[in-house]
């Protein structure tokens, strides 16, 4: 109960900093900013705390006795020591004045220093590469911020100030890291469109999550992957379902750099160690990776852009990912080019799931020809059709297609889950009954009335391996038979009635009266009609 108040009230201080910021700029800028800040709160939070239990082998009463402390020790001859010790565990050191604690005490004063603020980031990028360029989209000097020198630096002040209510020192990595999460979830329904390029609803990441670690829970050293991994939550929910999840190793791609570093953020603030992060900056299709020591994985989890451009050059043929299937995913529609490269970079016991729109269950050509080298593989292991209009950048309805590498039978297993849903404002949700719901109708594996249907490879070949799920589901509701005698009787019955108002209503207009002759002609020439 009281993680749950604390992980409120952090959240609440921090949604209040996007306050100082709404009114200057649009969500998909300001969240640079607040996150941005939010995160070096947390470096230089963890660094004091870290330096204090160094010192003293305990935890501080607060921040600002943890700074003295740190201040009392660089006056020590062992301070070198001491900063090669907090450098080999946290990869970054930070100078005194350059503590969030000090910035917050400046900004208080009003003698905050935007560029002792710049120089904090600058510093942190420069200390180890797993930082580098990770604060490059937080423009302190825009005129976003305000005209002028001072609009701007108040404006960071101000900032500064207010996510200084945010207790990080008693607030373990767990509930800071679900506060980001719903940061993150907030600005997506706040920026629409433009959040799938970093957001994908809990709801789904969920379901894809829970399928692609179904029997490798218990793993230790589990890796998962993620080619699109937008904000990196989808590869964080491994982490909630794993026994072993201090040994999970993150490998992700995104080609969006701002969206790459805030995905960085989220793994730190998550408690994830650098040296079990493995990201990169990067375009997916264009040049595969990984492609050093570990280049297959457990889990591959994808929610890919829909239908993008590619290149699909003809030199893509020789290349290990496509190789196989002898044509290319269409220019127009990369949709097969991401599904290839995840199913190429899983291990040969792992699962895939990944998300894309329906049109990749059915449409011919190149994408018929892939479609049905993978079903004559056995790699299609199931499709999940989605509700419509669950994600942020489209209303259009989506499927889950679960992937195996290698595995006996060729059977596919078809869930209709397009119904479970409540309906929004802005967004349809599914609950967790609804999750529940699909993930049992997934591991059952087997034919339920309208809802689920096991088809044997004989089923889609006689489909010419078409996959469009009411092919296989039939939802279709019968509409109840009609009793004819019933019905007849209900309407004489109507009549009935209807001749007895009609009458009713004919002997009050009889007793209405006036001297206008023109409205009692009007009035008898309308009764004379009633009566016919």
């Amino acid at each position: 109960m009281a993680e749950m108040e604390t992980g409120k009230d952090l959240i609440s201080v921090l949604w209040s900093g996007a306050d100082i910021l709404r009114s200057k700029m649009d969500a998909n800028e300001y969240k640079d900013y607040l996150l941005g800040i939010v995160f070096y709160k947390y470096l230089s939070d963890s660094f004091l705390i870290k330096v204090y239990d160094l010192v003293y082998d305990e935890k501080p009463e607060n921040l600002k006795v943890a700074l003295d402390a740190y201040k009392e020790a660089l006056e020590d001859e062992s301070a070198e020591e001491l900063k090669d010790q907090i450098k080999s565990e946290c990869h970054y050191v930070i100078e005194p004045e350059l503590t969030y604690t000090c910035f917050a005490d400046a900004a208080r004063n009003n003698s905050f220093n935007r560029e002792q603020l710049q120089k904090a980031f600058n510093n942190i990028e420069q200390s180890d590469p797993i930082f580098a360029d990770l604060f490059a989209d937080i423009d302190l000097y825009s005129n976003r911020l305000g005209t002028g020198d001072q609009k701007q630096s108040d404006t960071i002040s101000n900032l500064i100030k207010e996510i200084e209510k945010a207790d990080l020192l008693n607030t373990d990595a767990e509930i800071l890291g679900n506060a980001y999460e719903y940061l993150i979830g907030q600005f997506a329904s706040e920026t629409g469109k433009k959040a799938g390029e970093f957001y994908t609803p809990q709801a789904v990441s969920k379901i894809l999550t829970k399928i692609a670690i179904a029997g490798q829970e218990t793993k230790r050293g589990l890796s998962v992957y993620d080619p699109c991994m937008g904000s990196g939550s989808l590869l964080l929910n491994a982490k909630k379902y794993a026994s072993e999840p201090n040994y999970i190793r993150y490998y992700g791609q995104e080609l969006n750099t701002s969206t790459y570093n805030l995905a960085r953020m989220n793994m730190f603030l998550h408690g994830i160690t650098p040296e079990n992060q493995i990201l990169r900056n990067g375009d997916t299709l264009d040049g595969d990776w990984p492609t050093g020591e570990e280049t297959d994985f457990n889990m591959v989890l994808m929610n890919p852009p829909y239908s993008a451009k590619w290149s699909a050059a003809a030199g893509f043929l020789q290349d290990e990912r496509f190789s196989d299937y002898g044509v290319l995913a269409p220019k127009s529609k990369a949709d097969y080019a991401f599904l290839l490269h995840g199913l190429y970079h899983l291990k040969s016991s792992g699962t895939m799931a990944i998300v894309l729109p329906h049109g990749v269950l059915f449409r011919g050509a190149a994408e018929g020809k892939i479609r049905e080298k993978l079903l004559r593989a056995g790699n299609i292991y199931a499709v999940i059709g989605l509700p419509a209009n669950l994600f942020y950048n489209t209303s259009i309805p989506t499927c889950i297609i679960v992937l195996k590498k290698h595995r006996e039978g060729r059977d596919v297993l078809f869930i209709d889950a397009s119904k479970k849903f409540e309906k929004g404002k802005k967004q349809n949700a599914m609950t967790e009954e609804h999750i529940d719901a699909v993930i049992e109708l997934y591991h059952n594996r087997e034919t339920v009335e309208k809802e689920a249907y096991l088809a044997t490879f004989e089923d889609i070949e006689k489909n010419d391996f078409n996959l469009n799920i009411p092919r296989y589901v039939d939802t279709f509701e019968k509409e109840e038979e009609i009793d004819l005698n019933e019905l007849l009787t209900s309407m004489a019955k109507t009549d009935d009635e209807l001749e007895k108002v009609e009458g009713e209503f004919v002997s009050l207009l009889k007793e209405l009266t006036s001297s206008d002759e023109a409205a009692m002609k009007s009035l008898q020439s309308l009764i004379g009609r009633m009566e016919g």
